[in-house]
């Protein structure tokens, strides 16, 4: 499908309400294709500016979350072109990481090279039984990942998933935190729908504003940290979905937010 039309490689559909889900559809890899890329920036800019979209799921189709980028189309790059290459594939894990509201990645297959980027830059990451995820940057005599990963698992397993380009699988993800949920397959997209209806059912401007602070949390000292709490706490009693949450609460209701 590497000629296809990348409305076709990459799908969008809104599987719920407030909730957004993209597919990879170019199995057997669903590489990571400069087309690919570029359509998945494209739909996280439109979601980002809805402001109805909650929670965004991605997954891939087949076996395969995504083998990372097109070895084929990117080979052999030099000079201006490497950092062509680099620009454009982190392009694609910033609109992620950027992204209003959070992400969930159901890595149903390999997420492998740039696939576990893909996944590294995504909020939450659930996975099939049958996943596994490689770091596969010293296969092909490159790097990659090392500032992601470690972020999410610590130094140590992030080190040995860096070092040994090794085939780690779903249970082994699990005990490091890289995944925080394992399904069986027909499973998977289910649960990652139902933690996003979840997350889309509570206050948008809360979530949003969590979202950001944890990402920033670990560069931040103690009193930096108190700051920023105290910041966001002020601007959240203010809103009218705080009190709504609190009334819905108290009522024993879903609550109705209005983003203000």
């Amino acid at each position: 499908m590497n000629n296809a039309d990348p409305a076709q490689i990459v799908t969008l559909t809104h599987p719920a309400a407030h909730v957004a889900l993209i597919t990879l559809n170019s199995p057997p890899a669903n590489t990571l294709s400069r087309a690919v890329r570029e359509r998945i920036i494209e739909i996280t800019a439109g979601l980002h500016r809805d402001p109805e979209i909650r929670c965004l799921v991605l997954t891939g189709t087949g076996g395969t979350f995504t083998a990372g980028a097109d070895l084929r189309e990117d080979m052999g790059l030099t000079g201006d072109r490497i950092d062509e290459f680099l620009t454009g594939f982190d392009g694609v894990l910033h609109a992620l990481e950027d992204f209003r509201a959070p992400v969930i990645a159901a890595v149903n297959g390999a997420a492998a090279g740039g696939g576990l980027e893909l996944a590294l830059a995504c909020d939450i990451r659930i996975a099939t039984a049958g996943a596994f995820f490689i770091a596969s940057g010293v296969n092909v005599g490159l790097i990659a990942s090392f500032w992601r990963l470690a972020r999410v698992v610590g130094l140590g397993p992030a080190k040995e998933i860096l070092l040994t380009g090794d085939r780690y699988p779903a249970e082994r993800a699990l005990r490091w935190g890289l995944v925080t949920e394992v399904h069986p397959p027909g499973e998977l997209l289910p649960a990652a729908l139902a933690k996003a209806r979840r997350i889309a059912s509570r206050p948008p401007l809360s979530v949003e504003a969590a979202k950001a602070c944890a990402a920033l949390a670990p560069g931040l000292t103690r009193e930096q940290a108190a700051a920023l709490q105290a910041e966001k706490f002020h601007a959240m009693v203010a809103t009218d979905d705080h009190r709504e949450a609190v009334d819905a609460f108290l009522s024993g209701r879903a609550g109705r937010y209005r983003r203000r």
